[in-house]
């Protein structure tokens, strides 16, 4: 499993209203730009993505979120895997899969994201899937 890396900013828009992780919509963006926890605002500027072709969507994929729930003091945000399928022209380099608000009031804020470690390119039919862990989250906050 690949570690989630949140952005410093995250804890205080928590607090402010920025997120509202259980009804807002997130997305899953791929780059081969690294974000660093400083960083605030997702735009393909920042983070250059892959060509919006090839079955890869401008600002990446749409998440489900499954749940977001407390149990003893502590919350956890469950999302639905998300998969990326290339298509004749492939998908890629990308290294990072950014998690970003996409609602109005966040305006493309970033949550967090993945490093995978190195440049990855989908040849045509090939499969990428980034995969929430639904026992501990995307994110669990104590």
């Amino acid at each position: 499993m690949v570690a989630f890396n949140k952005v410093d900013a995250l804890t205080l828009e928590l607090g402010t209203e920025g997120h509202q992780l259980a009804t807002d919509a997130l997305k899953i963006a791929l780059s081969n730009t690294a974000p660093t926890a400083a960083s605030t605002i997702w735009s393909t500027g920042s983070f250059p993505a892959p060509a919006a072709a090839n079955n890869y969507t401008a600002g990446g994929n749409a998440i489900t979120t499954t749940s977001f729930l407390q149990t003893s003091g502590v919350a956890k945000l469950i999302l639905a895997d998300t998969v990326f399928t290339a298509t004749a022209g492939g998908i890629g380099p990308f290294q990072y899969a950014i998690l970003y608000n996409t609602s109005s009031s966040a305006a493309n804020k970033i949550i967090g994201w993945y490093n995978y470690g190195s440049s990855i390119t989908l040849a045509d039919t090939e499969t990428f899937t980034v995969d929430f862990d639904p026992s501990t989250g995307a994110l669990t906050i104590t």
